[in-house]
């Protein structure tokens, strides 16, 4: 975090901090906008008074710290990882890249390492299937306003590889990737960058598994980004995590939902009637956690968080589409 720290203020980029009722009392950070709990009750953010404790869904009131702050695009990281030199490298949201449409569950780590690795979140009878070749899809200049870098050392793994399998692991050098309609892999929020129309999709829900709240976050930013004719960067390791104490076996029971559903989520999405107007984000939005309610992954508490995220987003007009979808050195983060 002091890199972090460290390296957001070199640049004048805006650090914010978000704690939980577990943080010391006492935290306290040079180069970095902290939010204790009594902090985020003092604003205005509807959210922020039904947020749970003790839940990484607390990060969304960062999230809309930052929208609040004018921020045109927002990184996003976690307290066990660090910035490498390229994470500081300017974004580029539209790209000229390799991108994989219709190819059903793609294991993007493939295409970054020769070790047997498997992204957290992919369905397990997936993990065998070999990936489709680079070379079988067109090059195009892809909108990606949802860029997910990887992370080396102790990359986002579920917990079956790591009670199998030796870590750390250090990702190759490569080109970079989208993945575009009907191609899906899993990502996180431990080195992701979102544009500001895509900044609704950020939502983490609360009322589901701590392991799985970034990625079936994913999985609704996913099916919306290709209603709305956006593609999904991957990107090679720009962060290095030395991860935090977990217990593994706690992890593997808290990735049950996971790995039992993910492949029903995917393809109950596929079938939803989603608009592709960046307008209609929120009704799509409402759309795939009324179908995660269906399926009793949320309960019926999530709708209700859900609305009060998107009448803090509408609140300072967060949805305004931004007229030049590229970053420059005058946006904000």
């Amino acid at each position: 975090m002091r890199e972090f720290a460290e390296g957001s203020r070199q640049r004048g980029i805006d650090f914010t901090v978000i704690g939980d009722s577990i943080t010391p009392a006492d935290f306290a950070l040079d180069g970095c906008d902290y939010y204790s709990v009594a902090r985020q009750l003092k604003t205005d953010f509807q959210f922020a008074a039904v947020a749970p404790l003790r839940h990484y869904a607390r990060k969304n009131i960062g999230y809309l710290a930052s929208m609040a702050k004018g921020a045109n695009i927002i990184i996003e990281s976690d307290d066990d990882n660090y910035p490498l030199e390229g994470f500081w490298a300017e974004r580029q949201r539209v790209q000229r890249v390799k991108v994989l449409k219709n190819a059903g569950w793609v294991n993007v780590y493939s295409y970054y390492s020769s070790a047997h690795i498997w992204p957290r979140g992919i369905p397990l009878d997936s993990v065998q299937q070999a990936s489709p070749a680079l070379s079988t899809f067109p090059m195009e200049n892809a909108d990606c306003p949802i860029q997910q870098g990887l992370c080396n050392g102790d990359p986002d793994v579920d917990a079956i590889f790591r009670l199998i399998n030796p870590l750390p692991i250090d990702f190759d050098e490569r080109e970079s990737m989208a993945l575009g309609n009907n191609s899906w892999c899993p990502f996180n929020s431990q080195n992701t960058t979102w544009w500001r129309e895509a900044f609704p999709l950020l939502y983490l829900p609360g009322t589901c598994s701590i392991r799985m709240t970034d990625i079936w976050r994913g999985f609704v930013a996913q099916r919306i980004a290709w209603a709305a004719g956006w593609n999904l960067l991957f990107h090679s390791s720009t962060v290095y995590q030395e991860r935090n104490a977990h217990n593994l076996m706690r992890d593997f029971k808290d990735e049950i939902s996971g790995y039992l559903n993910n492949r029903t989520i995917a393809e109950r999405f596929e079938k939803l009637p989603l608009k592709s107007a960046v307008e209609d984000i929120p009704e799509n939005l409402l759309m795939c956690y009324e179908e995660l309610a269906k399926l009793e992954l949320v309960d019926a508490r999530e709708l209700i968080w859900l609305q009060a995220w998107l009448a803090d987003i509408a609140e300072f007009s967060a949805l305004q589409t931004v007229e030049d979808g590229s970053p420059s050195a005058k946006q904000k983060y």
